[in-house]
């Protein structure tokens, strides 16, 4: 009997111990903590972050970030061309922002028609001003761009985003969708775009665009595209900003003086006009953001009808490239 009870203390101390050791290791790097509060959420996080904690995170220098490896979240029934092609907005909500934009692309929902006029619509957050290179700080954003659903003045399908986040980052992804269903009448595309806000912020912190090529994997992709403008600070409660001159890219800075500069000389001013031509309008990447239109005429980001060209037959990284390949400016 002796030996029963001793061996029954052994086994009990054993598992004693194996407890401890499992608490122990638990709390520590072999078994990480996955309630990590969402405060502490960081763009470098993203790949595996989900979308319910998007609005958590801070932006770290990079404007596009992977969410979910890059693979978009749509069901089997999501990617079903049983209702062939169709577009469907969500309700706004009750600040009156707009919430999701869901469709299934073909070139049967591009427009036939040039676009419309959209000054009408004044989304949440619409506090604008002037940036020191001309541009304006704010662009009414489409959700599902108008090149592939011709949308105009849609309350639903507007937001207030930074020309930034307009152009060039969302319209790099729509211009790919845009080339693969002209291809092919029976290409069709799962689109999905959802605006994300922190709390009761009336100005989206990012935009979440997913998108999946049915039958092929020409277009994947899941990403989110934080709405900042370099230089600028927003304040995404009500939309109002400040310019800082300290973090404004140089290039802007650039601009900024060339502006308020003027030339005292003929010859000076033949230099700047030079200076100009030769002047670069590129992306992070190093892409050219210069449109060249099919009727012959470049139009420069920021100008009257730089966000009407949706389709532009050439992209030129100076006013020099363009007039060089017979391009001349707007009238």
């Amino acid at each position: 009997m002796a030996k029963k009870k001793t061996f029954i203390g052994s086994v009990t101390a054993l598992l004693a111990l194996a407890a401890v050791g499992f608490g122990f290791l638990q709390n520590n790097e072999l078994f990480p903590n996955h309630n990590t509060p969402s405060s502490e959420v960081t763009a470098t996080s993203a790949k595996d972050i989900r979308a319910d904690e998007l609005a958590q995170l801070t932006y770290q220098g990079t404007q596009t970030i992977e969410v979910n490896q890059n693979i978009p979240e749509f069901s089997e029934d999501d990617l079903s061309l049983e209702n062939g092609a169709w577009e469907a907005y969500g309700d706004l909500d009750h600040l009156n922002r707009a919430t999701s934009a869901e469709a299934m692309l073909n070139q049967s929902l591009m427009p036939t028609e040039k676009r419309g006029d959209i000054s009408s619509v004044k989304p949440t957050g619409w506090r604008n001003k002037q940036l020191p290179n001309g541009k304006y700080l704010y662009n009414r954003t489409h959700l599902i761009g108008f090149a592939l659903a011709g949308e105009n003045a849609n309350w639903k399908n507007l937001i207030t985003g930074t020309s930034q986040l307009n152009n060039p980052e969302m319209l790099r992804l729509e211009m790919d969708i845009n080339y693969y269903l002209k291809q092919d009448k029976k290409h069709y595309v799962r689109y999905s775009v959802t605006p994300i806000y922190r709390e009761d912020e009336l100005v989206a912190r990012g935009v979440q665009m997913q998108a999946k090529s049915i039958g092929d994997d020409t277009i994947q992709f899941n990403c989110y595209i934080f709405n900042i403008q370099d230089g600028v600070t927003i304040n995404y409660a009500d939309g109002t900003s400040e310019i800082s001159s300290e973090e404004m890219p140089q290039s802007e800075k650039d601009a900024s003086n060339s502006e308020k500069t003027t030339a005292s000389t003929s010859a000076g001013n033949k230099s700047n006009e030079a200076d100009e031509k030769q002047k670069q309008y590129v992306d992070e990447q190093g892409n050219g953001l210069i449109k060249g239109s099919k009727s012959g005429i470049y139009h420069l980001p920021g100008s009257k009808y730089y966000e009407d060209t949706t389709n532009p037959k050439e992209w030129f990284k100076t006013i020099a490239e363009a007039e060089a390949a017979g391009y001349r400016a707007p009238k």
